[in-house]
């Protein structure tokens, strides 16, 4: 205990960007940005960022891109995969990235790049930081219509991931002055349950209901169903066992998502855009029209807009009327 107490004390300064970054890279991930955690910008998130770590100055954004032909294959099984992966990547970097940091002296976390733990505040904010906007502070891309961030090289295949630090960084990213996303309106036609409107418009509740079914609301919907049900054969004329076979599924590996097809056909990212500059029928032939025929259960709720949409677009779809499983949102 003496020894440690009669060590010089060390101030490890200002974090050299160049180091950090190289630092990032050699982790794993494909890109990195800094952005200021006093930035205007970002006010939204430092109540809660000084909450999971006192004093922290600095946010460190990681980008790990993902395979596209997976993320846009009609087999779920391929795309979910794709997407837990990814995840698992980006957080084993910024773990590593974390390590490093504290090692040099400083005090670091990385939060979950998914789906986070915070569930004491279910329905409210359940994630210590939000990744989107401090990727565009930091100038890892612009939020396109459908509300993902859009890379200027990779497009919107990508996952994000926030490591906060308590030194400041020598150097600092800007947002783009300029955005990547073509307003082409793929994301809109592709949305089976019509979340994403042509004038910017963004239904969270519809993409929520469907996309995320077998997350939280959706399993909570899932067990009112067990609790409403007169018995086992009342059950599963309620619930098919392809339904009860996916929520097995993903309670006993990871929560699949139901769709992606907004992120599927974005042709936006200096690597994702040639094809879709060379011949625009095929690339929708070839990306958007396998997604619009799949035959597929389509969640949403009563008397919705999402309801009307997707009986009207898709009738070879099954529309199935759920419950949202949050308290007064029906």
């Amino acid at each position: 205990m003496q020894a440690v107490r009669n060590r010089p004390r060390r101030d490890p300064g200002v974090i050299d960007a160049a180091w950090l970054r190289q630092v990032c890279l050699d982790a794993g991930v494909d890109d990195v940005g800094f952005a200021r955690a006093d930035d205007p910008e970002l006010a939204a998130e430092r109540e809660h960022a000084d909450a999971a770590l006192p004093g922290v100055r600095s946010y460190i954004s990681l980008v790990v891109r993902m395979n596209r032909d997976n993320v846009r294959s009609t087999a779920r099984s391929v795309a979910n995969q794709e997407f837990h992966r990814s995840g698992e990547l980006v957080n084993e970097a910024a773990h590593r990235i974390t390590r490093a940091l504290q090692d040099a002296g400083y005090r670091a976390i990385n939060p979950s790049m998914s789906f986070p733990m915070e569930m004491h505040r279910y329905p409210g904010r359940i994630w210590v930081v939000a990744h989107k906007p401090i990727a565009v502070a930091a100038g890892m891309g612009v939020m396109g219509i459908h509300r993902n961030v859009i890379h200027p090289k990779f497009g919107n295949f990508i996952l994000l991931g926030t490591v906060l630090v308590d030194g400041r960084i020598s150097e600092y990213g800007a947002p783009l002055d300029y955005s990547p996303c073509l307003e082409c309106k793929l994301c809109v036609a592709a949305c089976p349950v019509g979340a994403i409107g042509k004038d910017g418009d963004f239904d969270f509740v519809a993409c929520s209901v469907h996309n995320y079914r077998e997350f939280m609301g959706g399993f909570t919907d899932w067990a009112q169903t067990i609790a409403d049900s007169a018995d086992a054969e009342d059950f599963r004329n309620r619930v098919s066992d392809a339904e009860n076979a996916s929520m097995w599924q993903s309670l006993s590996f990871k929560a699949n998502y139901k769709a992606a097809y907004c992120l599927a056909v974005c042709p936006a990212g200096e690597e994702v855009i040639g094809p879709y500059l060379e011949d625009r029928k095929a690339f929708m032939d070839l990306v958007l029209r396998p997604l619009q025929e799949k035959r597929e259960t389509l969640y949403v709720l009563p008397n919705s807009a999402a309801k009307a949409h997707a009986e009207r677009r898709y009738p070879h779809k099954t529309v199935k009327v759920v419950d949202s499983g949050i308290r007064g949102l029906r």
